[in-house]
């Protein structure tokens, strides 16, 4: 799906992911439920939205005015609970008016721009019935796509509901091609595709592409040529994007090669991520999931029976992953770095400032370290991490 952009340029500052909420199902008073904000340049990103995401970004940096786009990796509760309150905070869904007066939310142009969401089947019936049985208007309109699997419906809503008035009639459906849904989004800078991946219920991973960076350009071994040969400046531009420019003494100046762009892959909640391996190698940031660990002798409640097979196998009944499941995924994809998210309330979220905290998150890290061979980080509620272009390609 290729969409027109005016998005300017980002590789000369870094991606910021930041974590919202970093907890799986049940909050606890050290994490949030889940959801996560990628800024690109000016614009924001959300990667899921469970309940009071809308408190934690006020608590954050990122700026809600900003948020352009939300991907949703399933329809569970503490994934998208948010999501209602959100767009009203966004877009102007506060209030009412009263003794018949005409609302001017509703009959909004819903060619503006609008605020789009991605995600899986059902999340157009969900929002769309949310709005409309709690009389929400919105002085700006949305888009929802879904991504729909091979055993759903193509077509269709889901819902007898009409359109809410702030609804843009654009949704797509998107089918799979070859397993994947390919470049669900598309601009000319930075494109986004997604893969299933195994969990109790239909659930969905991202990834998140920046295109080619141009070289850096070394003006030095260029302008000697062209000044020589009274060739106007203006071609260091070709040179920039590298292309190759003929001088008129018959010269050839070839500008540097393109670098690879970032790349970063968001899962949901997984016991087996293995769909997503052809979208996901060589990503720069894997965020996976890691819900439960064996941990003796530093978490309270391990029962003396546990042991690391036991764990793991309850994980997986649940749909879900051990550290040492995201440490070897992150492996196999190659990727350059790794961060664990959605934890259980069992484990705290104050590392920062809590020793004993610090320790049971350390060793969560360590056990996914093992299986990668590399550091490996835990996330936090309110922490953010650059993604900058790597000195050379990778």
């Amino acid at each position: 799906m290729s969409v027109a952009s005016s998005r300017l340029a980002i590789h000369s500052s870094p991606i910021t992911v930041t974590f919202l909420g970093t907890a799986s199902a049940m909050p606890s008073s050290t994490r949030n439920h889940s959801s996560l904000a990628v800024r690109l340049g000016s614009d924001v990103w959300l990667f899921d939205c469970g309940e009071a995401t809308q408190h934690q970004i006020q608590k954050s940096t990122v700026k809600m005015g900003k948020i352009e786009k939300v991907y949703i990796t399933h329809t569970h509760g503490d994934h998208i609970f948010g999501l209602i309150p959100l767009l009203a905070g966004c877009l102007n869904g506060n209030g009412g008016i009263a003794g018949g007066a005409e609302d001017p939310r509703e009959s909004i142009n819903t060619d503006k721009p609008h605020l789009e969401i991605y995600g899986p089947l059902g999340t157009r019936a969900y929002v769309r019935n949310a709005l409309t049985y709690t009389h929400t208007l919105l002085s700006r309109p949305f888009v929802v796509h879904e991504l729909r699997f091979p055993f759903d419906p193509q077509s269709g809503d889901y819902t007898a509901l009409p359109r809410h008035p702030s609804e843009s009639p654009l949704g797509k459906n998107i089918s799979q091609v070859g397993g994947v849904w390919q470049d669900v989004y598309k601009d000319e800078i930075v494109s986004v595709s997604a893969a299933p991946i195994l969990h109790s219920v239909p659930c969905i991973g991202y990834t998140l592409t920046e295109a080619p960076v141009p070289g850096k350009i070394d003006p030095k071994k260029y302008i000697p040529g062209i000044k020589r040969t009274n060739t106007p400046l203006s071609v260091m531009r070709q040179l920039q994007a590298g292309e190759s420019v003929r001088l008129s003494d018959g010269t050839v100046l070839q500008g540097p090669k393109p670098r690879v762009g970032r790349k970063i892959v968001i899962l949901g909640d997984t016991y087996d991520p293995s769909p997503m391996i052809p979208i996901a190698e060589n990503a720069d940031l894997l965020i996976h999931e890691a819900t439960n660990a064996h941990l003796p002798g530093l978490v309270s409640n391990t029962r003396d029976d546990d042991t690391y097979e036991s764990v793991q196998k309850t994980a997986m009944e649940r749909g879900h992953s051990t550290p040492q499941m995201a440490g070897s995924f992150a492996k196999r994809v190659n990727a350059s770095s790794l961060i664990l998210n959605h934890f259980s309330a069992r484990y705290p979220g104050n590392d920062d400032v809590d020793p004993e905290a610090k320790m049971i998150m350390d060793a969560i890290g360590s056990l996914a370290a093992v299986e990668f061979g590399r550091p490996v980080v835990c996330a936090r509620d309110l922490m953010s991490v650059d993604i900058r272009i790597p000195p050379v390609d990778h």
